[in-house]
């Protein structure tokens, strides 16, 4: 069982990404999963979470510029990322169920 997080990288203040998290070992459609991200010296917050149905909760951080969605054919979650900010900058880590993700970095230059 394996949750493989991608997609970091570096960007601009106002560009974006898109960060995946696939799933191996075991079937993402009956689970909710959930993005968190750790910025350095700052304790992991939760991002977004999707439900096995699809309802959406964001951090207010976030809202209204990231957007996280699931392609259960692909076993996948995506969180899109738009007008990143230099306070985005932090590893990107999916959770399901009591699987974390290898993490992804992110980081945004001012």
């Amino acid at each position: 069982v394996q949750l493989q997080a991608s997609g970091g990288g570096l960007v601009q203040a106002g560009g974006s990404l898109r960060l995946s998290c696939a799933a191996s070992g075991f079937s993402l459609d009956d689970f909710a999963l959930a993005w968190f991200r750790q910025a350095p010296g700052k304790e992991r917050e939760g991002v977004s979470f999707i439900s096995h149905g699809g309802s959406t909760l964001y951090a207010d951080s976030v809202k209204g510029r990231f957007t996280i969605s699931r392609d259960n054919a692909k076993n996948t979650v995506y969180l899109q990322m738009n007008n990143l900010k230099s306070e985005d900058t932090a590893v990107y880590i999916c959770r399901c169920l009591s699987y974390w993700g290898q993490g992804t970095l992110v980081t945004v230059s001012s």
